[in-house]
């Protein structure tokens, strides 16, 4: 089936709905980003507090290009899957299926067959630390060199992990902690509360360290063009040439090979963390027990209602 005029207006409009977050983004950053001279490394802009009980509520320059991100990959998910049920054959609908069989494979490989539904999750978590470190690339402040954002994601992992260790039963959760012997309670208490922190810390300094490196080297070069070219007279003098190609090499790397690598490493620790901490055997033996108590009981049931019956008649 060819496209039809209705399907290239609506690709169109995804489009412009998935540039235009990159544009919000990169617009903010210039309005807000105080002039400097030098090197300037900062964090994430706070744009407003709102009072709260315990804290006040940040609504910082990282949260709002996560939601810009978020609202990116939305749309790149509804431009990528336009017209696969219709019958119009395009290129995205092919990657989006690869994307779809890898993350699956990804999973089963990584998680087993228990969590086949968490390819989803996984997938989301893979795409929404790519983008947001990628969107460094266009001026954005990225939101994984924000530790809150990052610890965020760590939070909602270690909650994941708490609640399939539970599968288990809570008394053997508990149990867990004074294995091998109650001495090691305490330890095994902060190897708990590590997980979260500890996968936040390598994400976050990661990024992080990335973009202080791109920033100094490219200062480093500025600095080095003046005292070596500096002598030549007029508007050449003036020209950094030794800034022109060495910082764009850096932010390739830095960018877009490290920012997707450290997306790959954390989905990883996610799965394996997730998978890692679920009792499978004594679940399984839970339900079996589950599952043998409820035969028993409608077996009973059953036995019953015949001999009233029997009785009756």
């Amino acid at each position: 089936m060819k496209k039809t005029l209705r399907f290239k207006i609506v690709d169109a409009v995804l489009i412009i709905m998935m540039i235009l977050p990159l544009a919000v983004g990169a617009a903010l950053r210039v309005l807000t980003q105080p002039a400097s001279e030098g090197i300037s490394i900062t964090g994430a802009m706070v744009f407003k507090e709102i009072p709260f009980p315990l804290q006040p509520l940040l609504i910082s320059e990282a949260s709002v290009n996560s939601w810009l991100i978020l609202i990116l990959l939305f749309f790149l998910c509804l431009y990528m899957t336009h017209g696969i049920k219709s019958g119009v054959k395009c290129r995205r609908h092919l990657i989006a299926e690869w994307i779809v069989e890898k993350t699956d494979s990804l999973v089963a490989q990584n998680m087993g067959p228990f969590f086949k539904e968490f390819s989803p999750f996984i997938c989301a978590i893979l795409g929404l630390s790519a983008f947001s470190s990628l969107s460094s690339l266009v001026g954005m402040f990225p939101a994984t060199s924000d530790f809150s954002t990052i610890f965020g994601w760590g939070l909602l992992v270690f909650i994941l992990i708490t609640h399939y260790k539970l599968k288990g039963g809570a008394w053997n959760y508990v149990k867990g902690y004074f294995e091998p012997i109650p001495f090691f309670a305490p330890l095994n208490v902060i190897g708990e509360i590590a997980t979260p922190i500890s996968m936040s810390f390598r994400h976050y300094g990661n990024i992080l360290s990335g973009s202080v490196i791109s920033a100094l080297v490219a200062s480093a070069l500025g600095g080095l063009t003046k005292t070596v070219l500096g002598w030549i007279p007029g508007l050449l003098g003036r020209i950094p040439f030794l800034q022109i190609g060495i910082p764009a090499v850096l932010s390739v790397y830095f960018d877009v090979f490290s920012g997707c690598l450290q997306a790959f490493i954390f989905s990883m620790l996610t799965m394996l963390n997730i998978s890692g901490g679920f009792p499978e055997e004594l679940y399984n033996n839970r339900q079996a027990k589950k599952a043998s108590r409820k035969a028993a009981k409608n077996g009973g049931g059953e036995a019953n209602e015949a001999n009233q019956v029997k009785t009756a008649a």
